[in-house]
């Protein structure tokens, strides 16, 4: 089954590296299908039923997106609150289970450096830390949450070779989902 990546990017046309993943899962049609909600919904007004076929038709589950104020976009947090509700998502009680297994994980760029991160960086807290709420998410939902994938440092203008290794790196790591 294709890995279904849920790319919310408000400003896709402008990006560097967000654009760059997705051209890169573009060109394997078989393993992954690259849903836009920006594109999908340019009124922010989200068909729940459609986007549950949608994760139902595929295997696992990425969400792509920049780390934006320590979190993902608006659209996205919607997306979640309206898409992945109970009963539909959760298996107890009397839930449909739809996310019970089913293999999760978040790919996120992040402007800031990686050395900005952690206790003793400018941020106090890992990447790891600041995109917990998502783990937490999934495993109320019993989903196969997998750890993130992350390119730091994405308002520095990394080099053109940094921006194709963190494409094929993206690629290996969505290929195990």
């Amino acid at each position: 089954m294709k890995t279904l990546v849920v790319l919310a990017h408000p400003c896709l046309g402008k990006s560097v590296i967000n654009k760059r993943w997705k051209e890169e899962l573009e060109k394997h049609p078989d393993k992954f299908f690259v849903h836009d909600l920006y594109g999908a919904y340019p009124d922010g007004k989200i068909d729940a039923d459609s986007e549950r076929k949608l994760i139902e038709k595929h295997g696992g589950l990425i969400l792509q997106f920049p780390f934006y104020w320590f979190g993902s976009p608006s659209l996205l947090k919607k997306w979640m609150d309206e898409v992945l509700t109970p009963p539909w998502a959760c298996a107890a009680p009397e839930g449909a289970g739809n996310m019970v297994g089913r293999k999760v994980a978040i790919a996120v760029s992040a402007g800031i450096e990686e050395k900005d991160y952690g206790r003793t960086g400018r941020y106090k807290y890992t990447l790891e830390e600041l995109t917990s709420p998502f783990e937490a998410t999934f495993a109320y939902m019993d989903s196969d949450y997998k750890p993130m994938f992350s390119l730091c440092g994405t308002e520095y203008s990394p080099s053109s070779d940094d921006i194709e290794k963190s494409a094929a790196d993206y690629l290996c790591f969505a290929s195990q989902i």
